[in-house]
This record gives C-alpha cells, structure tokens and sequence, in this order.
C-alpha cells in the first residue's frame, strides 16, 4: 500500500462517470479508499476543456487515474496532458496513473510525457476494448442485428474493462506498480467478425456482420448524424491502430495481477445474461 500515512490518502479519478473510470471508483471504494470522482457534474467539477477546474479539483489529491477525453489520439491531447502533469505536481499530487491505447503516436508521446513529468507514475496500455459490443459505439448496431464495420479480418485481443480497472486500481494503491508500463489485452486476438459470431451465439440470435470501406462506413455515421469528432476518431482508429499492428496479445495483466486476462467468451456469456443485447421488444 502507500507509504503515505500523514492523511487518509485521496484519490481523484477522471473520468469518474465513464466505461474506466466509474469501475476504478468502485473497486477504491470497496477497498476503503478515499475519492474524488473527476466530472463536470461532480461536487467539485473537474471539465477537461475547462482548465480553471484543474487545481480545485487536484487539492488535496494522492494519486490521480487519467483516462482523458474524448481519447489521446486526438489533436490536442500531448498539450493537455503536459500541462494536466504541470499542475498535478503544483498541487502536490504524488503518483499518475495514465490510460493510455496501443498503437496511438499520440498516446505514447503522452506516456512519454507522464514519465518525464517528476512524479511517481504508471501506464496502463490497453486494446481495444470489449465493452464497446455493450456499452459503446456498437451497441445499436448489436441490437439492430447488423454490426457494419470496416476491418472484419483484422485480429484484435479485446480486453476486459474490469482487467483495466483492477490493474488501475493496483497501480493507485500500491507503489509496487511504480514505473511500469502494462501492456493489456485479452487472452486472445478476434476479427471483428469472429467477435460478433460469439455474440450471436451466446443471444440465440441472427447477428450478421458486414465489412464496410472506410469511405462507407463514414459517410454511414455522417448520415446518423453521429457528431463529426467522433466519426473522425473512429475512421481513425479503424484506419490505423486497427490495421493489424495491435494483434499480439500480451501478459500485462499477468505481470500486474498474477493471474490471466478474462477472455472475450467470459464477457459476452456475463453481458448476454443482463439482456442487453436482446432486439427490441424481446
């Protein structure tokens, strides 16, 4: 645990609401730790594009888990994040633990920077993640029966959210993770096509997947009116960290957690069982 034992040790976790952030703020609190969830709405708000809640919301802070928004890939990010670690170490802050994605220039130029910033730190490096069949941008389309998407034949090791959160949670509340970078990805590499395949299966329904070119599948978010900073993230993602280059899988969960990364099967038997995935009306 840490060493720090002057105060009840504080935590501030951005993204405190979202996919990472809110089963990060779980896990604390189940294990008796003290939060402060980094929102807008919070108590003391914290708003990325807001700098003037950045040292409010930093006072009295331990340990910080950054999961910026919208994603470090975007223009902007490095800048961000430079001057968030700026601040974090005015404040006192003594430890930073970054959500970072595999194969994103920007995001390792964000690591880097995390790294050189003089505080304690740990870089939680992940694949792309599962949730987003349930708790994302492919939810409709699972729901819909039609998951059209532009790289049906590329593998990706998708990872658990809730490996992320407790490799998270274990870098915050023990200086053992000091310095490491954890690389995360599930047990395994699926196409896209192979993950939905398992999803029909475990639904009992028709689940079809249709590759798309990158030209059609944007021009099919533009028209759904899907906000254009996010069509433009996804082409990216789609483009390029999901071309091939992020399929091996690695032991990070392993070396954080001395156990194995949950499987694909695992996520999609439990999600199946909540029915979030049933057509409507079912």
């Amino acid at each position: 645990m840490t060493n720090n034992t002057a105060h009840q040790p504080l935590t501030l976790v951005t993204g405190g609401t979202g996919k990472t952030g809110s089963r990060v703020v779980t896990r604390l609190r189940q294990a008796g730790h003290s939060v402060r969830i980094g929102s807008r709405t919070a108590e003391i708000p914290f708003d990325w594009e807001d700098r003037a809640t950045w040292t409010p919301a930093l006072t009295g802070i331990d340990a910080v888990y950054i999961a910026y928004q919208p994603d470090l890939a975007v223009p902007g990010a490095p800048a961000a994040i430079r001057s968030f670690a700026a601040a974090a170490r005015a404040a006192g802050v003594r430890k930073l633990v970054l959500l970072s994605g595999r194969g994103e220039p920007e995001a390792l130029e964000c690591e880097q920077i995390v790294q050189d910033c003089g505080l304690d730190w740990t870089i939680v490096r992940c694949s792309f993640f599962a949730q987003n069949f349930s708790e994302g941008a492919f939810t409709d389309y699972v729901v819909a029966g039609e998951v059209a998407l532009p790289n049906g034949d590329v593998p990706e090791p998708f990872v658990h959210i809730d490996d992320i959160a407790e490799v998270a949670v274990a870098a915050l509340t023990d200086d053992r993770h000091k310095g490491e970078v954890y690389e995360l990805t599930g047990p395994r590499a699926l196409t896209f096509a192979e993950a939905v395949a398992e999803i029909a299966a475990a639904t009992e329904r028709e689940i079809a997947y249709i590759p798309l070119s990158r030209t059609d599948f944007v021009a099919a978010l533009t028209e759904y009116q899907v906000p254009a900073d996010v069509v433009s993230l996804l082409d990216y993602l789609f483009g390029t960290v999901l071309d091939g280059r992020n399929s091996k899988t690695t032991d990070g969960v392993q070396r954080a957690l001395g156990r194995e990364s949950k499987d694909f099967a695992e996520y999609v038997r439990d999600t199946a069982a909540t029915g979030v995935w049933n057509a409507p009306g079912q």
